[in-house]
């Protein structure tokens, strides 16, 4: 099974369906979470895939249009013969997969919570795979340096409790066309044995995320197994992850 083939069958894949117990299915799932490049293609794709459902929520059919549909649909089953009838249904799902294909390219990812949304949950990924430290030191002015090197925000500003942590390094990632800074630190207090930092941190500019709005008060939230903090300040949004309680996360912000 090779890379393309293992796309092919996890693009109709869902979290949580009933297709979780196809052997096929499974087998794609294992393998991709083997390889760093298909686990973060399927950590996106579950991205993409959760901004159209949320989009899809917001929709609301305008009222009466149930009883309407129901008492139409009864009327041409009594006017019609069985095949007909097919012919028509066929019809309704034609026009509804197109209405469906137009919102999505209408409405492609444009809404700022909606780039958050899959910005946290593909940071998150990032966090929780494992990732190539891309300078390890606890030097801070060495970290912004390098950052700056790569074109990645390193004009940040730490919370005074974050700033007292101790640095292990930092990394360089991409969300769209956007450079993302990633600082990894430890607090003393071990959140994850043996992984690479107990607290992960990513800033990038807010122009990157559509003008995300301005979140002055930290915004916690779990995703996966992280706790995680999310706010603004200037033209910078602030991502913070740890596998600790949320009463931890606040004492450092």
């Amino acid at each position: 099974m090779n890379d393309d083939e293992i796309k092919q069958i996890l693009r109709r894949y869902r979290p949580g369906a009933a297709d979780e117990g196809d052997p096929e299915v499974a087998a794609a799932l294992a393998r991709a979470r083997e390889h760093p490049e298909l686990a973060r293609w399927l950590e996106e794709q579950g991205a993409a895939q959760a901004a159209v459902r949320a989009q899809f929520r917001r929709i609301k059919p305008p009222a009466g249009l149930r009883e309407q549909i129901i008492s139409e649909q009864a009327a041409q089953a009594r006017a019609a013969n069985p095949r007909r009838n097919w012919v028509q249904l066929a019809g309704v799902a034609a026009v509804l997969a197109i209405l469906a294909t137009i919102a999505f390219l209408r409405f492609p990812l444009r809404a700022p919570q909606d780039a958050l949304y899959i910005f946290q949950h593909q940071m998150v990924g990032i966090a929780l795979r494992g990732y190539g430290m891309e300078l390890t030191t606890n030097n801070p002015a060495q970290i912004r340096a390098f950052l700056a090197a790569h074109q990645a925000p390193a004009n940040y500003a730490l919370p005074p409790a974050i700033t007292e942590s101790a640095l292990l390094g930092c990394a360089v990632e991409n969300w769209n066309s956007a450079k993302v800074s990633l600082i990894c630190f430890r607090t003393g207090r071990d959140a994850r044995p043996g992984g690479p930092g107990n607290f992960w941190l990513f800033v990038v500019d807010r122009t990157g995320l559509d003008g995300t709005a301005a979140l002055e008060t930290p915004q916690f939230t779990k995703i996966n197994r992280l706790t995680t903090a999310t706010w603004t300040k200037g033209d910078k949004l602030y991502f913070l992850g740890a596998e600790v309680e949320e009463r931890t996360l606040r004492g450092l912000l």
